[in-house]
């Protein structure tokens, strides 16, 4: 395939998490996704995906390979009530607290939360501060 755009600045394509339980997963990432507006665009017997975060069963031709263990993902937030909202909403459908809601040392403003999901992995929330974003998304096309 011929590159028609070409794209800098994104450090991240996707990522893809194996789980051992995939409708615990699943109601657990439905519920955080809801508080980003972001829907759960695709779904089979042994995976779902939204946006740039697929999600499968160890079973899945997808997982390719052995669980791997641990990973630390985190979404930006719009505002502190969000990073609240998460934390709440993810203990809500299967998460354990990581990390309450709170001012981190990071830098100046970084205000976040941590759960672990169904199978461990740690998922924060974080809003920087008052910050403008550039676009609301990024749009590539071939």
């Amino acid at each position: 395939m011929k590159t028609k755009e070409l794209h800098r600045g994104r450090l991240i394509d996707h990522v893809q998490l194996v789980v051992r339980d995939l409708p615990a997963s699943q109601r657990f990432y439905s519920a955080i996704f809801k508080l980003l507006d972001i829907p759960i665009a695709g779904s089979g017997k042994d995976y779902f995906w939204a946006d740039e975060l697929f999600v499968s069963t160890p079973d899945s031709e997808a997982a390719q390979g052995v669980l791997t263990g641990r990973h630390h993902l985190a979404f930006q937030a719009r505002d502190r009530a969000m990073v609240d909202a998460f934390h709440t909403q993810a203990l809500v459908n299967g998460g354990e607290d990581n990390g309450p809601p709170g001012e981190r040392p990071y830098h100046p403003g970084y205000y976040a939360a941590f759960v672990l999901d169904p199978d461990g992995n740690n998922i924060e929330f974080v809003y920087h501060g008052e910050a403008q974003r550039s676009a609301p998304s990024v749009k590539i096309t071939f």
